[in-house]
């Protein structure tokens, strides 16, 4: 069981009287990430390549970052991509890939995708790529790999899909469905920003050929990563300076580098999570387990007992919606609940929790072609969506499910 009490402490930005329950939006970050990052700041973070000191120090913070990413999922620092987000990172792979390709060679993507692992490559049709469309089954708001096969062909370049929709929360079988990808030879594109901050990432276990997490939502800063198999970046065209040598990857996919001071803050979340571990586990006799197994095992099952909260009045409610799996299983969803009540606008929903000091999301959340394929009530104007990190606590979610009540049942 999870020591709330000792994780909420490492985080600086949480407050008892404010439930932070929009995590899907960005996680606090942890005193390991700040003070890492304030170090930074307190000396001159000066472009890599020179001769000097502090430029060799920025040099240092730039390969730490890698490092610390590749290590958190599983990857080589040379196949790690940093740039400020994960909707520019997946811009540019697209453009970058492009060259390699030829007129009516196809891509797939999805609608149920966050719009950063959708509209780069359908704006590839301009260019003379076709675009085919793997469609979420509107019955459980998931994508089901039938449909993929029926898609897949000799022509297809890239499949782009999710590893959990922001909007859903279900978990896809990403090694299924890479593997189907690649016996049609193709790549596999996984946007697992929405899983990311949940569970472990292993993309070597996966085989994925790219994987999109965003690190301030994984309790880091604003940084978005992109992991890349070496011989895709090296075998790339990205639009950066013709200069650049070109096996200098992943520089080349990085055009004017992330921020140093948030580079340095990288690090910090393998120090935080590190220390929970020895804090969680030390005393059990445990020491020969890996510790993001155990680790994230009793993170699944703590957010699982939260979002079953909020799913059980939700399903005992006649006119609520909930989008996606209805259960708490960790193996089924992660901690991400979005729903609608009949006939109430979300944002209606929302203003009123934020006055009950609890912190959620409406709208489309950048999704707007699952909303939309989902066949959604329009009077409620999108989705409610709560999403939960380990933080949270069954006190914040009691408050949440109390706050619904008037919209759960008018007549009380």
């Amino acid at each position: 069981m999870l020591d709330l009490d000792y994780i909420r402490e490492a985080f600086p930005a949480l407050e008892p009287a404010w439930g932070h329950l929009d995590n899907a939006g960005g996680t606090a970050a942890p005193r390991a990430v700040i003070d890492r990052i304030g170090a930074a700041m307190e000396r001159a973070t000066i472009a890599r390549g020179g001769r000097h000191p502090r430029s060799q120090e920025t040099a240092e913070l730039d390969r730490l970052g890698h490092a610390a990413v590749a290590e958190w999922i599983g990857a080589d620092p040379r196949e790690v991509i940093l740039g400020g987000s994960s909707t520019v990172n997946l811009d540019l792979l697209a453009r970058s890939l492009r060259p390699t390709w030829a007129a009516g060679d196809e891509v797939i993507v999805t609608n149920l995708d966050h719009e950063a692992n959708i509209g780069p490559w359908r704006r590839l049709a301009a260019t003379g790529i076709t675009i085919r469309e793997w469609s979420l089954c509107p019955d459980t708001a998931t994508l089901e790999l039938e449909d993929l096969r029926r898609l897949l062909n000799k022509r297809t370049r890239l499949v782009a899909f999710t590893h959990c929709a922001n909007v859903v929360g279900a978990i896809h079988d990403v090694r299924a469905a890479t593997q189907m990808i690649h016996d049609a030879g193709a790549l596999a594109c996984v946007d697992g920003v929405a899983f990311g901050p949940h569970r472990q990432v292993d993309v070597d276990a996966w085989d994925v050929d790219f994987y999109a997490v965003s690190l301030y939502k994984i309790f880091g800063p604003h940084v978005g990563a992109l992991f890349g198999k070496r011989e895709h970046l090296l075998a790339g065209a990205p639009p950066t300076h013709d200069f650049l040598a070109a096996d200098d990857v992943p520089y080349r996919y990085e055009p004017g580098g992330a921020s140093p001071e948030l580079l340095a803050g990288l690090p910090g979340i393998l120090d935080y999570f590190d220390a929970l571990d020895h804090h969680t586990f030390a005393v059990r006799g445990d020491a020969d387990e890996a510790p993001k197994d155990r680790l994230f095992r009793a993170i699944a099952e703590h957010e699982a007992s939260l979002a079953e909260i909020l799913l059980s009045a939700l399903r005992a409610a006649p006119g609520a919606r909930i989008i996606g799996p209805e259960t708490s299983d960790p193996a089924l969803r992660v901690a991400l609940v979005a729903f609608q009540i009949a006939g109430v606008p979300s944002h209606a929903i929302v203003a009123a929790l934020a006055e009950a000091g609890l912190a959620v999301r409406s709208g489309h959340f950048y999704a707007p072609r699952a909303l939309a394929a989902l066949e959604l009530d329009p009077a409620c104007e999108g989705l409610v969506r709560a999403s939960l990190a380990h933080y949270n606590t069954p006190d914040e979610m009691r408050r949440m499910v109390q706050a619904l009540e008037p919209f759960l049942d008018p007549a009380r």
